[in-house]
């Protein structure tokens, strides 16, 4: 979804799958998933237009990737480019 998010442009469940790394037998999984990203506060529920980033919480996403998923600072920044807060960000 980070790599397909263009601002004002919601992504619907059918599309987010297509390009999610999965084996079809986790679809069922994978659209639960889809489902509680619509409550992350990260995201932005556009109800059926589908899903997208709230740019202004990318602090917390960052966060969220870092911690997690245990991505690397440097890749979170490749590809949360539009983050304002770089320069205050705090990884602990």
């Amino acid at each position: 979804m980070i790599a397909e998010h263009r601002w004002g442009s919601p992504i619907v469940e059918e599309n987010l799958l297509s390009i999610a790394a999965i084996e079809t037998s986790d679809s069922p999984t994978a659209s639960d998933v889809f489902d509680e990203l619509r409550s992350k506060p990260y995201i932005t529920n556009q109800g059926n237009r589908g899903i997208e980033l709230d740019n202004s919480e990318f602090g917390h996403l960052a966060d969220v990737l870092y911690h997690e998923c245990d991505w690397e600072p440097f890749e979170i920044k490749s590809r949360l480019k539009h983050y304002e807060g770089w320069e205050t960000h705090d990884w602990a």
